[in-house]
């Protein structure tokens, strides 16, 4: 099995970024790039861009989900996600 490179996992992370992003902008009835700018502001972001965390191995829809629950202030959640 090949080890996953440093290329590969900045393609997931943007990847997961965009349609979060996307996905957080049409619910929201925002412009993608305020959705863009929100997302990459928040401890989610941060986390995702963090590849010890492995986080880019998961669904967008999973980081969405963390993403709106720090957004809601719902740490608990956000820590269970």
């Amino acid at each position: 099995m090949k080890e996953i490179n440093e290329n590969i996992i900045e393609i997931c992370i943007g990847s997961i970024t965009a349609q979060v992003a996307d996905s957080y902008a049409e619910k929201h009835g925002v412009s993608v790039t305020k959705a863009l700018r929100l997302f990459m502001a928040a401890k989610t972001y941060e986390l995702l861009a963090n590849p010890k965390a492995y986080l880019y191995l998961e669904a967008a829809p999973y980081v969405e989900d963390m993403l709106n629950a720090e957004l809601s202030g719902d740490w608990e959640s956000w820590m269970e996600v």
